[in-house]
Order: C-alpha cells, then sequence, then structure tokens
C-alpha cells in the first residue's frame, strides 16, 4: 500500500520518457526545487519524482521553471541480490500535477500593464 502526498515547487528539469524492458513500461523522470509554507530558500530541497505509463506525457504541458502542485504517492521496494546486503529503493510516484497559476498569461504582462475591464463590462448598447 502507498501513501499519498502533495507538495509544491519550480521544475528544475525534466527528463524524456524511457521504455524499460520487452513489457513496454515507460518512465519519465523530473526535479523539482521544493517551495511554499516553511521552506528556507537558504538550503533549497531538491525532489526527484517520477510518472509511470499513461502519466508520463502529464508533463508536456509544463516547462522549467513552471511553479507546480504535484500529487504523489510515496513507495518503497526491497531488494536482496544474492549474496550481497538487502536494499530499500524509494521513490516518488506522481500521479496529478497542477499549475500554482492560474493564468500564466496575465503573470507574463509587463508591470503596471492594465488589460482594462473585462469584455462584460462594457455597454450591449452600442450605436454600430
Amino acid at each position: 500500500m502507498s501513501n499519498s502526498f502533495e507538495t509544491q515547487g519550480v521544475i528544475h528539469s525534466i527528463g524524456d520518457t524511457t521504455e524499460y524492458g520487452n513489457n513496454g513500461f515507460i518512465k519519465r523522470e523530473f526535479v523539482i526545487r521544493v517551495t511554499g509554507e516553511g521552506v528556507n530558500e537558504a538550503y533549497p530541497n531538491y525532489l526527484a519524482m517520477e510518472l509511470v505509463k499513461d502519466n508520463c506525457g502529464i508533463m508536456d504541458a509544463y516547462n522549467l521553471g513552471d511553479e507546480i502542485k504535484v500529487h504523489f504517492n510515496l513507495n518503497g521496494r526491497l531488494w536482496s541480490p544474492p549474496g550481497k546486503p538487502e536494499k530499500c529503493f524509494n521513490s516518488l510516484q506522481a500521479w496529478r500535477i497542477e499549475p500554482m497559476t492560474q493564468n500564466v498569461q496575465n503573470d507574463s504582462m509587463p508591470p503596471g500593464f492594465d488589460q482594462g475591464p473585462p469584455l462584460d463590462a462594457y455597454d450591449d448598447d452600442v450605436p454600430f
């Protein structure tokens, strides 16, 4: 059983989708720099996360530097190679990603730019 968590951060890197083995298993890794409440910017915290199977395409909508909220499961597995000590592997498997800004286009406007009132604020009684 895995546990579900969420965190937010700025996308630091996005890997390519990679196929493993002969059964068609695909995975895409990405790294975020954690942001948000309680984060000490003097000591940045980076998390390597992964998307698997049909979720790999989720990252196509995002770019480096975008701030996102990531919903993920924390998974762990034990591996016991013959004649060697047991190892534990952990993964942060993302299953949903949301942008932290609702309207990215407005964020790219120059400072002081006034878009004016919304279109529905104008009077419908125009002479033409």
